[in-house]
């Protein structure tokens, strides 16, 4: 498949751009999902120790990116324990 780039590329010069830019929109691509899938810091990767981050969070946790202050200490547990 290469040759077939490189052969088409030398008959119309014109295609060397466009092949450029979706080799580098690919593999901007294929980095920015690498990042997301190796950096974010909602994923775990670690399935035997905490499968479930979720079920650990107290009222008192923000998990929120913006909370508005609540009094926690009128909160009134409605959920049975699991």
């Amino acid at each position: 498949m290469l040759r077939q780039i490189i052969t088409q590329s030398k008959k119309h010069l014109s295609l060397i751009s466009l092949f450029v830019f979706i080799g580098a929109g690919g593999t901007g691509a294929a980095l920015y999902l690498l990042c997301l899938a190796l950096f974010n810091p909602d994923v775990s990767w670690d399935r035997k120790n905490n499968p479930e981050p979720w079920n650990k969070l107290t009222p008192n946790d923000q998990y929120k990116f913006y909370s508005v202050h609540v009094d926690y200490s009128k909160l009134k547990k409605e959920g049975p324990d699991f």
